[in-house]
């Protein structure tokens, strides 16, 4: 599978997630970072799509830490895009 119908698949994961706030965080995030992904971002991001909904919410909103074996680059920029999306 080539890179580009990987990112493609992947922003359709990330909107179509079944729970409202994750489907428009995950979603605008991908929409907004996927392109620059590399092949290595793209695994992680494709991992924290395998995260239950309520579980990587959790994450994001701070209300749980991020276990060791997700935290990573990726996860960190979707918790700064949530914020930066939040206060603009």
């Amino acid at each position: 599978m080539t890179d580009e119908i990987r990112r493609k698949k992947l922003k359709f994961r990330a909107w179509r997630r079944g729970f409202r706030e994750m489907d428009l965080l995950m979603g605008s995030f991908a929409d907004a970072e996927i392109e620059s992904f590399s092949a290595a971002q793209l695994d992680e991001f494709e991992r924290l799509l395998g995260v239950p909904d309520r579980e990587a919410f959790a994450w994001l909103i701070g209300q749980k830490p991020v276990p060791p074996n997700y935290a990573g680059p990726v996860l960190d920029q979707l918790i700064a895009f949530r914020y930066a999306a939040q206060s603009g």
